[in-house]
């Protein structure tokens, strides 16, 4: 069955959840919130321009993960679903979900953003398959370490690799949908790639390459 793979962020979602994440932090009191507002909004824009260090990043937005509990983890988590998550779930991207589903496709979220934060996200949309950045967790806390190789870029080719060596499969009648440049290494890679709500650069290179362009924000 043909793989069919959707970036997360600003892709299926309105909205980034790795950004949104840390702004519920800051909402909550979790965090220092004037200093780590400024550092996710700093880390999200380094993204949004291709400049992003994902190792800095990473050290950043997993170190209140390994300074509580997983259980009061899971009911923040809980509240940030409900908060800043459900409403920004796009309609047509479950279309499009459902659609592939229903074609007999294989589903898969690929995402940089760690796992911790995307996989509720990707139950609620039905999807099994999650590639994201792996919070170490070693004796059932998390480190504030990242497990392996980071989603990100060129490591999104790396990990799906390892995916399809793992279970068999090849990318023949692949499709992946993406909003952003950081995701043209995969996307020079499938058999389908699929610009959604592109950015500029993203959709610049979709023209000359000919490659569809859509929106779900409809």
């Amino acid at each position: 069955m043909p793989l069919a793979i959707f970036d997360l962020d600003n892709t299926l979602l309105n909205g980034d959840s790795d950004h949104l994440w840390g702004v519920f932090l800051s909402e909550q009191g979790i965090v220092d919130g004037d200093w780590y507002e400024r550092e996710n909004d700093r880390f999200y824009q380094e993204y949004k321009e291709g400049r992003l260090d994902i190792f800095e990043f990473l050290r950043f937005s997993l170190k209140p993960l390994s300074e509580h509990s997983p259980t009061q983890l899971k009911q923040w988590h809980q509240a940030f679903m409900r908060e800043k998550i459900e409403p920004i779930l796009l309609p047509a991207g479950r279309a499009l979900v459902e659609r592939h589903r229903t074609a007999g496709d294989t589903l898969m979220i690929i995402t940089a953003t760690n796992a911790f934060v995307t996989a509720p996200i990707a139950a609620a949309f039905g999807i099994e398959h999650l590639l994201a950045t792996e919070p170490e967790m070693i004796e059932g806390r998390y480190t504030g370490e990242v497990a392996g190789t980071p989603c990100f870029r060129e490591g999104k080719v790396t990990r799906l690799n390892q995916w399809l060596a793992q279970h068999q499969q090849d990318l023949t009648g692949s499709t992946f949908y993406s909003d952003s440049h950081n995701d043209l290494p995969l996307l020079n890679r499938v058999a389908h790639p699929v610009a959604v709500d592109p950015d500029d650069t993203l959709a610049q290179h979709a023209r000359e390459q000919g490659w569809p362009i859509i929106t779900l924000r409809q």
